[in-house]
């Protein structure tokens, strides 16, 4: 590594710290020459991936696009941004390790819906009224029905728990 200062060439790590929960390295380096500090960031390069749309069109992958669209869809809602954050991160991870370097929109909505769905219930029907382009009430209910039977089934687990954990006095 090229000093910044004096561009020598000779140049020590003096110190390396794991950052970015594991995706970085940062390292301080001291130049042999000038003895000047500085620091330097290791990341794995990214891989470009390809969206292929509906209409067989490929564009790359932006993370904006997909963090764009959750924020719209948590718009108001109490998600905060890390969350959201968090959740494009594990979304981007799962995409970057695929074996394929061209991934359908449809598998990326799925995956932004499932992370929604999570994360707030109003956020992924607002998500999914887009996503999924419902023209009529009917759709929406459809939807809407999916949801219903998952929170009974939560509640009835909750309500189970809860009485399992009970100390009668």
């Amino acid at each position: 590594m090229k000093c910044p200062f004096c561009q020598a060439s000779k140049t020590r790590v003096i110190d390396s710290r794991v950052i970015e929960d594991g995706n970085a390295i940062r390292r301080r380096r001291r130049c042999d020459s000038c003895g000047m500090r500085f620091t330097t960031f290791e990341r794995r390069a990214k891989v470009q991936v390809y969206v292929v749309k509906r209409d067989g069109n490929r564009e790359a992958y932006s993370r904006e696009k997909v963090a764009g669209g959750m924020y719209k869809a948590c718009n108001k809602r109490n998600v905060t941004s890390a969350v959201i954050e968090q959740a494009v991160d594990e979304i981007e991870e799962s995409i970057m390790t695929r074996a394929s370097k061209e991934i359908p929109a449809a598998d990326i909505g799925q995956m932004v819906m499932d992370k929604l769905k999570e994360i707030d219930e109003v956020a992924y029907l607002r998500f999914a009224s887009v996503y999924k382009r419902f023209g009529t009430i009917t759709e929406f209910e459809k939807e809407l029905g999916t949801l219903i039977p998952e929170r009974q089934t939560e509640t009835g687990r909750e309500k189970r728990e809860g009485k399992e954990g009970e100390i009668d006095a």
